[in-house]
């Protein structure tokens, strides 16, 4: 992937970011740092850094993608209270996937775990 100078702000952006934002969140904070960059652009950029596997886009939380800098096997918490997003390490369950491919026979290529609860801030 060629270098750009607002992929290069966008990445670092998320990075600084970790709260898992979705495009309109890091669009509000890069926008402070690159005025003339467009929702357009920003969508675009997100989808090809997650394409090169550079980051990772989370579907499924909620009505729009999210975005995470950490692309280490983790799986991750959806609080429904504040809607935070947090990490949680794989060694949660760990030998998931080889359990879940000699058990099925399934080829797994990629997944995504997602629990949903309330954070401990929340309780």
């Amino acid at each position: 992937m060629n270098y750009s100078r607002q992929r290069q702000i966008i990445l670092e952006s998320l990075r600084e970011n970790a709260v898992h934002p979705g495009a309109e969140y890091l669009y509000d904070i890069v926008k402070k740092e690159e005025p003339n960059l467009s929702l357009a652009t920003l969508y675009r950029n997100l989808n090809r850094l997650a394409g090169a596997g550079i980051i990772k886009k989370i579907e499924g939380l909620e009505e729009s993608a999210h975005y995470d800098h950490n692309t280490h096997e983790h799986y991750h918490f959806l609080c429904t209270k504040c809607n935070k997003i947090f990490d949680v390490s794989s060694d949660v369950a760990p030998d998931l996937l080889q359990k879940t491919e000699s058990q099925t026979g399934f080829k797994v290529e990629s997944y995504d775990i997602i629990f949903k609860g309330i954070c401990n801030e929340c309780r």
